[in-house]
């Protein structure tokens, strides 16, 4: 798993692990007791959170990794796939808020050297 930085117009939302391969996909916040920060998840249009000890905020992303959609999605459920979604982000619940991150924002994952 690849480690950088969520970026909104060149501004740092918060740290960020890069999920690129199927495995990295599939598992996502699987078994993570605390996380501070975001998933990229490229080739996904559907979130799972069994497993995950706490609620999601996820952000559906078109090819340009614009957020089309926000939803929040509670322990133990699969989310629905989104028309046009081509990538996912994922997060703690309440994280988006903090971040003030909305539909229609364009994010970018940074890689750290």
């Amino acid at each position: 798993m690849q480690r950088g930085w969520l970026l909104r117009d060149g501004q740092v939302l918060a740290a960020a692990d890069l999920a690129d391969t199927f495995y990295d996909r599939t598992r996502g916040l699987v078994a993570r007791r605390d996380f501070d920060g975001a998933m990229f998840l490229p080739r996904t249009r559907s979130i799972h959170s069994f497993g995950v000890p706490f609620a999601l905020d996820v952000a559906y992303l078109n090819r340009d990794n614009r957020v089309i959609a926000l939803v929040r999605l509670a322990r133990r459920r699969v989310s629905m796939p989104r028309l046009g979604a081509v990538h996912a982000l994922e997060a703690r619940a309440g994280s988006f808020d903090r971040w003030g991150l909305r539909e229609g924002d364009c994010v970018e994952f940074r890689p750290t050297p």
